[in-house]
C-alpha cells in the first residue's frame, strides 16, 4: 500500500499521466498548451459569481477571532489586501472565526463593490467565538454586513462541517440563508468541509452552491488522501457546484519548498474540477511567486 500511495503522489503531482479515480490528471495537448492565468475571471460553479482564479485567504492559523493576517497588524494587512487587488485578485475569504471582517473595505476604499467578491463563514460549533454570538443565521449575517461594511456578501458558508448528516442538522440555518439569498443580502451559500463524509454530503445536497475543500497532492491538512478526496471533488464539479480549493501549499508548510509548490499547482489545476485557489498569502512577493508557478501549468488553448 505504501508503494502504491508513493507512486500515486509521484505521478499525479508531477503531472506525468497519473490517474485518480480513472480520470487522467495530465491532459494530452492536441493544440499548443498555454499556462493558467491566476487572475483570469472564473465562474464559480453554476452561480453568477465571476472573479479571479486566485483568492486571498485570511485564516492561516485562525481561531478566536485572530489569524496570521490580523496578527500582522492593520497597516500591513490592509497593504497586503491592496497589493493583492492591484495584481488582480478579486476574491477575499474572511470568517467570523478569523476576526478579518473589518479590514477589506477600508483597504479597497474607492474600488467599486462589484469589482470584487467577499466570502465569509458562520461558525456554529462549540468554542472559537463567544456563545452569545451564535444566534440564527439571519442575525449573524446582519452583524457580518455591519462589521464588513457592505450591503451584501457574495458567498456565505457554514464553517467547518464534519458530520455526514450536516444537511439535516443545519437545515434551519440553511433555510434562513436561502431566504437571505432571495432578498439579495447574500448571492450564494455553501459549506467549508473538514471531513470526507461531510464533503460527500455536500455533493448530494441541492442547497449547496459552493464548497471550500482542502486539496493538495500530499494529503496535508486534508479530509483524506488525494485518491479518496479527488473523486468527490469531481462529483461536486459535475453537479454544478463551485469548488474552492484550500491548503494548496499545505497551510504554509510548502512555503519554502519550490519543487512541491510547483507540483501542487500542477496537481490541483490539472484536476479540472477546482475553480478557485484560496491561498493564505502573507506577502505580495508570495502572490507573485505562486502566480508565476501557476502560469507555468499547461492547459489546452
Amino acid at each position: 500500500m505504501k508503494i502504491q500511495r508513493r507512486e500515486f503522489l509521484k505521478r499525479s503531482a508531477l503531472g506525468l499521466g497519473g490517474v485518480v479515480a480513472g480520470v487522467q490528471l495530465s491532459r494530452a495537448a492536441a493544440t499548443k498548451p498555454v499556462g493558467f492565468d491566476p487572475y483570469e475571471p472564473v465562474i464559480l460553479g453554476q452561480s453568477k459569481l465571476k472573479f479571479s482564479r486566485f483568492c486571498l485567504g485570511t485564516g492561516v492559523h485562525g481561531g478566536n477571532r485572530e489569524s496570521n493576517a490580523t496578527r500582522m497588524g492593520k497597516e500591513k494587512f490592509e497593504a497586503l489586501i491592496r497589493g493583492a487587488h492591484e495584481r488582480g485578485i478579486g476574491w477575499y475569504d474572511l470568517a467570523d472565526l478569523y476576526g478579518t471582517h473589518p479590514y477589506v473595505m477600508p483597504a479597497l476604499k474607492g474600488i467599486p463593490r462589484d469589482r470584487y467578491g467577499v466570502i465569509s463563514k458562520i461558525w456554529f460549533r462549540p468554542g472559537g467565538i463567544p456563545d452569545k454570538d451564535r444566534p440564527d443565521a439571519d442575525v449573524v449575517i446582519q452583524r457580518f454586513l455591519k462589521e464588513i461594511g457592505t450591503d451584501y456578501l457574495d458567498l456565505v458558508l457554514l464553517h467547518c462541517v464534519e458530520s455526514a448528516t450536516w444537511p439535516s442538522e443545519l437545515r434551519k440555518q440553511m433555510d434562513i440563508m436561502a431566504g437571505l439569498k432571495q432578498k439579495g443580502l447574500i448571492r450564494a451559500h455553501g459549506v467549508s468541509c473538514h471531513s470526507i463524509v461531510a464533503l460527500e454530503a455536500a455533493a448530494n445536497e441541492p442547497w449547496v452552491d459552493s464548497v471550500h475543500t482542502r486539496i493538495n497532492p500530499y494529503g496535508m491538512s486534508m479530509d483524506g488522501p488525494p485518491e479518496k478526496v479527488v473523486p468527490v471533488l469531481q462529483k461536486l464539479h459535475a453537479a454544478g457546484k463551485g469548488v474552492v480549493g484550500m491548503k494548496i501549499i499545505g497551510e504554509g508548510r510548502l512555503r519554502n519548498d519550490d519543487e512541491k509548490r510547483d507540483a501542487s499547482a500542477h496537481f490541483v489545476l490539472g484536476l479540472g474540477c477546482v475553480d478557485i485557489l484560496n491561498i493564505g498569502f502573507e506577502k505580495v512577493e508570495e502572490i507573485d511567486d505562486f502566480a508565476a508557478r501557476v502560469r507555468k501549468v499547461p492547459r489546452l488553448a
